[in-house]
């Protein structure tokens, strides 16, 4: 049983290509989506194997990860003794889901999209990490026409333009501004880096309808298309072209991160097993405001996510 949970904020600074593995229309390879919303989203299993790898470039030994993130191929001592069957680790990281996405404005350049259903959504998430300072106000229910705008330099016209469509303005009832402030203290890092974007995320979080956002997440993605090289001619290759989907820049995604007690292989003891709470600790410890590679495309300088945690007195770095 996961006992100690925290909120797990993951917000991309490149492309990040969660590859969904199959291609279902146009696109060769998409990125991975919930069945139900069709907004991105990261595999938990994804996440964890990210974790793992930079548990294992911060310099955690074999015995830390195995603890932490159950027997594999890198806990093996002397090639045994690691067998994945052995137990499972301590730690578990729900699937990440979307709270905000970039869309770009005719002001300001672009501005963090959200709707009342992803709020929800993360507010849910809150109360199961214990979050006891998250907002939960009603929000305003925008039509399919409108935003709620929280800063008046984001309106032409008394008009939010976001790509080629207009939204009449629909003011906010204070529920927004508190969201918007609360994420802006604690989805990112509280570094002079990340300064700009906290108070971008303060002011310029939208309120959409749940239809438009799902709109804007289907066709605002990042799509690029690649073309394979012949080393002989220096050619494309025929059959060389391919599209490859990407979560743009600037989304910020939500997981769950979870622990339990220490496990260990059937018959080792139970004695000395170390808390949950000093699991989670360490993970947010080593991993709360530090960049993490996620998905694929690495070695194109796709997948780099800033991780934050919320819930309890955890601060991020």
């Amino acid at each position: 049983m996961y006992t100690a949970k925290k909120l797990m904020f993951l917000y991309a600074v490149t492309p990040v290509h969660m590859g969904a593995g199959t291609a279902l229309g146009v696109i060769d390879n998409p990125i991975q989506r919930e069945v139900h919303t069709g907004h991105p989203v990261f595999a938990g299993s994804g996440i964890k194997g990210a974790l793992r790898d930079m548990a294992r470039a911060s310099g955690w030994d074999k015995a830390k990860i195995k603890r932490r993130f159950g027997p594999g191929d890198d806990t093996k001592e002397n090639g045994e003794g690691a067998n994945a069957s052995d137990h499972a680790g301590a730690t578990s990281f729900a699937d990440a889901q979307l709270v905000a996405f970039p869309v770009r404005s005719l002001r300001e350049g672009y501005v963090y999209a959200t709707s009342p259903g992803a709020l929800a959504r993360l507010g849910r998430l809150a109360v199961m990490a214990g979050v006891k300072d998250f907002p939960a106000d009603d929000f305003p229910a925008p039509s399919d026409t409108q935003a709620v705008v929280l800063a008046d330099n984001l309106l032409a016209e008394k008009r939010l333009i976001l790509e080629s469509y207009s939204f009449e303005h629909l003011a906010d009832n204070g529920a927004l501004k508190k969201v918007a402030g609360w994420l802006a203290a604690n989805a990112l890092p509280k570094d002079g880096g990340h300064r700009f974007f906290s108070g971008k995320l303060a002011n310029h979080l939208v309120l959409l309808s749940d239809t438009q956002l799902s709109f804007f997440v289907r066709n605002s993605t990042a799509v690029e298309p690649h073309v394979r090289i012949d080393d002989a001619s220096g050619t494309a290759d025929d059959g060389g072209l391919f599209f490859t989907e990407n979560l743009p820049p600037e989304s910020l995604m939500v997981s769950l991160a979870m622990a339990s007690e220490e496990r260990r292989k059937k018959g080792d003891g139970g004695d000395g097993k170390e808390a949950a709470d000093a699991i989670l600790k360490s993970v947010t410890d080593t991993f709360g405001g530090q960049p993490v590679q996620i998905g694929g495309d690495a070695t194109t300088g796709r997948g780099q996510v800033i991780v934050s945690f919320a819930g309890g007195d955890d601060a991020n770095a």
